[in-house]
């Protein structure tokens, strides 16, 4: 966007309404003041609210790169577009869907001819930076190093996987929260009432406003375009008598024009790996209530039932194990018949499986003990195989003695033969550990009646 732009921008806060113009686009907040549910991020001193002072221009103590870090509708664009304006700077804006390094290297020559030239600085926004490839990232760092532009970017993924460490060890991270309920409140009824918004044309009722609210997922922009919807399905182009009472928006028509609730949820970002790893905490706290909730999250947000099934095999290994071992075997089955059928009906079979998963007994003694076995073999604790253990296909591995000594288990009382099967450097290392949960209740005293044939009586290990 050009500094013309930004000025038509924030030319709304005062001027008459231009209804041609999006909902949500007039009634953005013109100073960091009216700016609602960042309360954390534009404390006194907090660094927007140092670049939003024309002080900061020239300034060695200011941020020279901001990455605004969120969820969609959470006022990124809009927070760069106060900084530049309060400032004074110049604004350029990039997206990095359609930009290349070709259009980043144009705009930071005209911020340095700019700079040169009359000693204004430039605000250079970019969005969705995280679709910005390393190459086009790189090509920020000498600008930004050298203060040629103050650089604001926005993201709805984790900055520390999306942005190239350089840049990120550059700038200032701000997190940007959804907006809450009253936070969203404050808005729709702002929205209703302010001459840029609808300007009391219409009413909404208390129900109406809470519905949009559940509508919108902590959407400012998702909430206001529903409002707006809901607003001309009652107007439409009707002009109301005179006298007549303003008509009310009720949940019924928010219902109308919008049915389905917003899911925030980013397949590949950090949305994904949140809910996936609440799904699985609530499955491994036996939380089945809140296991199926975060599935239905999933499934509504488009998730491929394909990886939930593979989460919740996953699971029943880690989570269940021994303590119900049965439980892999139906959440494999789940899995193969997800597969086969497909949506929507794997929803049946996944929330099957969940609930499985979920209420099961539960043990992490499996999980422990191959991550405590794994552990001594990386550490180098590997030892020799014990020569009655080896392999004897040939004379000469016989004249070695392998083999030599060997008890066959079968013929043992109890299918037990007391003899060493652990290398000597291991001899007397245990690392599944039952606990008294469900199956495991029986493995317990069984394994400890094992281990003590297994070592013989005097404990050493040896047969």
């Amino acid at each position: 966007m050009s500094e013309t732009g930004m000025d038509d921008l924030f030319s709304t806060a005062s001027a008459p309404r231009d209804v041609t113009r999006p909902l949500a686009v007039r009634m953005r907040p013109a100073s960091l003041d009216d700016v609602v549910g960042q309360d954390h991020a534009l404390t006194d001193g907090s660094p927007l609210r140092r670049l939003a002072s024309p002080a900061s221009r020239g300034s060695l103590t200011a941020p020279s790169s901001v990455i605004l870090f969120g969820p969609p509708g959470v006022g990124k664009t809009t927070l760069a577009y106060i900084v530049a304006k309060r400032s004074g700077r110049r604004f350029e804006e990039l997206s990095a869907v359609t930009s290349g390094v070709k259009d980043v290297r144009e705009v930071l020559r005209r911020a340095h001819d700019s700079l040169v030239a009359t000693g204004r600085e430039t605000v250079l926004f970019i969005d969705e930076v995280h679709r910005f490839s390393k190459s086009q990232q790189d090509a920020l760092l000498p600008s930004v190093e050298n203060r040629d532009v103050t650089f604001i970017a926005a993201t709805t993924e984790n900055p520390s996987f999306s942005i190239i460490a350089p840049l990120l060890s550059r700038s200032v991270v701000v997190k940007l929260e959804p907006l809450g309920p009253d936070d969203l409140g404050v808005l729709i009824r702002r929205a209703l009432h302010d001459k840029r918004g609808l300007a009391g044309e219409v009413r909404a009722s208390d129900e109406a406003i809470a519905e949009i609210i559940r509508l919108s997922g902590g959407d400012a922009r998702k909430a206001l375009t529903i409002l707006e919807a809901a607003a001309g399905a009652m107007t439409g182009d009707r002009q109301r008598k005179k006298g007549a009472r303003k008509p009310v928006i009720t949940p019924q028509v928010v219902s109308q024009v919008m049915d389905v609730a917003a899911v925030r949820y980013d397949k590949a970002g950090d949305d994904h790996y949140d809910v996936a790893s609440a799904f699985i905490k609530s499955m491994r706290g036996s939380d089945v209530d809140a296991a199926l909730h975060y599935l239905a999250r999933m499934l509504r947000a488009g998730e491929d039932p394909r990886f939930i099934a593979r989460r919740i095999m996953i699971a029943s290994a880690e989570e269940v194990g021994m303590a119900a071992p049965q439980i892999l075997q139906t959440t494999v089955a789940a899995a193969q018949a997800v597969a086969m059928v497909g949506m929507p009906e794997a929803r049946i079979i996944l929330s099957e499986a969940v609930i499985v998963v979920a209420t099961a007994p539960k043990s992490n003694a499996s999980y422990n003990a191959i991550n405590q076995a794994l552990a001594d073999v990386d550490a180098g604790l590997i030892g020799q195989v014990p020569l009655h253990l080896r392999n004897a296909p040939t004379k000469l591995m016989k004249q070695w003695g392998n083999h030599e000594g060997y008890r066959y288990a079968h013929d043992e009382p109890g299918a037990v033969a007391s003899q060493q099967y652990m290398p000597d450097e291991l001899v007397g290392r245990e690392y599944y550990h039952p606990n008294d949960r469900g199956y495991e209740r029986e493995i317990g005293p069984r394994l400890e009646r094992i281990r003590g044939i297994l070592h013989g009586e005097d404990g050493s290990g040896r047969s």
